[in-house]
């Protein structure tokens, strides 16, 4: 699992820190850092709740396809 640059960029897009989406989210902004970072694998009712946040859906946020796996 590479990098999310996906969810990076929507946050960033939404012009939101790491430490809010992860109050909005419910979990640490460790959690979300993991994520960003590939660290992590997030279960799918965070999924859910990371792209509710960022207006975004779940493909758009986490799918892969084959130009993202490394």
């Amino acid at each position: 699992m590479g990098k999310n640059l996906r969810l990076k960029a929507a946050r960033a897009a939404k012009d939101m820190s790491q430490k809010e989406l992860a109050e909005i989210t419910k979990v640490t902004r460790q959690t979300i850092n993991a994520i960003e970072n590939g660290d992590f694998n997030p279960s799918i009712r965070l999924c859910r709740s990371i792209c509710k946040a960022l207006n975004k859906t779940l493909d758009e946020i986490f799918w892969e396809d084959e130009a993202d796996v490394e």
